[in-house]
């Protein structure tokens, strides 16, 4: 990992970790839900699940309060903040508009999770510079 072309390298998920943002975003439905993805490199870690300070069904802030907690945790374990989540609760599983304007964190992995055809679907993307290009999510023990 590392040496790969950051627009093609994959984001390593487990089972485990999706299950986590998924049982997450649905527990917030219908509003959109927010996380953070601790880690090294493009390897998830840890699920963090954060409270959505907006409360919207249409957009998320991470809450200032869970955002600082969960930075001072990655920062004690030596991680990195690997990705943000959040949901698209009436789909589609790609950034919007609000997204791309608003992702602050360049190196970030951004992780979208939406219905698609009643199924929860994930998709990975990095937003730089305005452009949102898809990242391959690769599935890890």
């Amino acid at each position: 990992m590392g040496h790969l072309d950051p627009e093609t390298e994959p984001l390593y998920l487990s089972v485990g970790d999706a299950q986590r943002i998924l049982a997450h975003v649905q527990a917030e439905w219908p509003l959109e839900a927010c996380g953070l993805l601790g880690g090294i490199g493009r390897r998830v870690l840890a699920v963090y699940p954060t409270r959505n300070e907006l409360a919207s069904p249409v957009r998320y802030r991470v809450h200032p309060d869970d955002l600082i907690r969960v930075m001072l945790e990655l920062e004690a374990r030596g991680w990195e903040l690997v990705g943000i989540y959040h949901s698209h609760p009436h789909g589609p599983p790609v950034p919007s508009a609000i997204d791309v304007a608003e992702a602050y964190y360049p190196e970030a992995v951004y992780v979208i999770a939406a219905p698609v055809r009643g199924e929860w679907n994930l998709r990975a993307f990095r937003i730089v510079d305005g452009k949102a290009l898809e990242v391959p999510l690769q599935w890890v023990e």
